[in-house]
């Protein structure tokens, strides 16, 4: 669910300005906030007309898909299910993915075909010759340990990677000024992202716990970049990922900043785009505490999901 795309729209993306009121976990209202779908990144372009396709020919693809896969739409209700949250956030994600950022397969199964194309392949996370396991390993991750649950653990050491690594030379190695899951974590090319959810690795590893917990999925290891790639790559456990991916980024909007976003699958979308729900919805939560009543506002991604919002909503 995290690539070109989602790098583009910083924080202040998903802040827009009502007039001031004081309220407390109040429902966002239904709808877009943009009269016009916000602009698409340069990059979601330039791959569509690379596909010799449309965006509308790829919403109109994964749309059909779903329309006539009632196998995957009975997985989506049952894994949203589990995970507490309606049906339509997962379709506004799925359909958000293969609209902008990749191309939908003609079935359900191709996906399975797909995922196992990848089984018993040897590949690890690392940069050069540093494994992930020995560079998280460095002193300078050991503010870390203490943290047991893998969100916690992992989002550490992003921050870490983001204030100590990024950019800079450390023990005589020069890191990219790249994001931490584009250099450790993409061993075939950066801004990948794999199947039906287009869950990131390192996105994955952050959920591990919570995905292990409401799915029953064994727990990830980065040690196991193979085991990684087919909880991702495979429908049914990459669909309990995604709903992860959803239920934290409500729980964020609710517990930091006081906002209920259940209720608009575009801005669950737009999240599931952009990722970083915990720092966007503290960035949110900052103008709230100014005094300003600030709504979420939803991307050129989530714009499509809530203006396509009956359609979609049929096909469960």
């Amino acid at each position: 669910m995290l690539n070109i795309a989602r790098n583009l729209i910083v924080a202040a993306t998903l802040v827009g300005i009502v007039p001031a009121a004081s309220f407390a976990d109040q429902k966002v209202p239904s709808g877009n906030r943009n009269v016009e779908q916000p602009a698409i990144p340069g990059a979601s372009v330039r791959r569509t007309k690379a596909g010799k396709t449309s965006f509308d020919l790829k919403y109109e693809k994964v749309r059909d898909l779903l329309r006539t896969d009632s196998s995957l739409v009975g997985k989506i209700k049952k894994t949203a299910s589990a995970y507490g949250i309606a049906p339509i956030h997962m379709v506004g994600a799925i359909v958000g993915e293969h609209t902008y950022n990749v191309d939908a397969y003609d079935s359900l199964q191709s996906y399975y075909v797909k995922a196992a194309s990848y089984a018993g392949n040897s590949f690890r996370f690392g940069y050069k010759d540093e494994s992930i396991s020995d560079f998280v390993g460095r002193p300078e991750f050991s503010e870390c340990n203490s943290y047991s649950d893998s969100y916690r653990l992992w989002t550490c050491r992003e921050d870490v990677w983001q204030k100590r690594f990024r950019g800079e030379t450390v023990g005589g190695v020069s890191y990219p000024n790249n994001r931490f899951s584009a250099v450790f974590f993409q061993p075939f090319y950066a801004g990948q992202t794999f199947g039906l959810g287009q869950i990131n690795p390192l996105t994955a590893l952050m959920l591990s716990d919570l995905v292990h917990e409401k799915s029953g999925y064994p727990k990830l290891d980065e040690k196991d970049a193979a085991g990684v790639y087919k909880a991702i790559m495979d429908p049914d456990i990459s669909l309990a990922f995604m709903a992860a991916v959803i239920r934290k980024s409500i729980d964020d909007y609710k517990q930091i900043a006081d906002v209920d976003i259940s209720g608009n699958p575009g801005l669950t979308a737009t999240l599931f785009n952009i990722g970083n729900s915990q720092q966007r919805a503290r960035a949110l939560a900052a103008k709230r505490a100014s005094g300003a009543a600030n709504w979420p506002e939803e991307n050129y991604y989530g714009w499509l999901i809530n203006d396509r919002l009956d359609e979609l909503e049929a096909l469960l």
